[in-house]
């Protein structure tokens, strides 16, 4: 796959602010922020390509793509950057006020077992990241460890250390 496949019609956000508007017209050749630039581009093997641009060797490998959050992380010449990367679509759906619609909205977390709650790892309050362990929950004599599903503030715990809950119990309530 070549580098200008993935980016045909984009807009690129740079971790570091930048964004850029790219609409690529040919393959060695695309409109970035208005301007046509041109690149000579081999891909040496998957996933690595030799970009020459203004007479300047870049060496590009993708490391890592999240397709589900379009996220893309590039190697060039040794340094990573990652990119968040919206296509024409999506960009008319942030237009149309639409672009959220698939977005995980979590109220609660629920006992996905009868169990034993060993530790309780946040407060009210506390803003937690998505992945981070909100509870440890024992179960037929082994830790569960039970992690936040998405970025969340905790509104309530509903339980305490020690306590038994049934499957499907509320746990944590989180702030909408």
């Amino acid at each position: 796959m070549y580098l200008c496949a993935i980016m045909s019609e984009v807009k690129v956000e740079i971790e570091n602010g930048n964004s850029y508007s790219i609409d690529q017209l040919t393959e060695n050749s695309a409109d970035l922020n208005g301007v046509a630039v041109n690149r000579d581009q081999i891909e040496v093997k998957s996933g690595k390509f030799h970009i020459i641009r203004n007479k300047q060797s870049y060496s590009v490998e993708v490391v890592g793509v999240d397709q589900l959050k379009k996220i893309i992380e590039l190697k060039v010449n040794n340094n990573i950057y990652t990119a968040k990367v919206e296509d024409r679509f999506d960009l008319l759906l942030q237009q149309l006020g639409l672009d959220n619609l698939t977005s995980n909205v979590v109220k609660e977390l629920k006992a996905p077992m009868p169990g034993l709650v060993l530790k309780i790892e946040v407060e009210v309050g506390q803003s937690v990241k998505e992945g981070e362990t909100l509870v440890v929950l024992e179960a037929m004599k082994m830790e569960n460890v039970l992690k936040s599903p998405s970025d969340v503030i905790v509104k309530s715990i509903a339980v305490k250390e020690g306590n038994a809950v049934e499957k499907n119990q509320v746990l944590i309530e989180f702030e909408s």
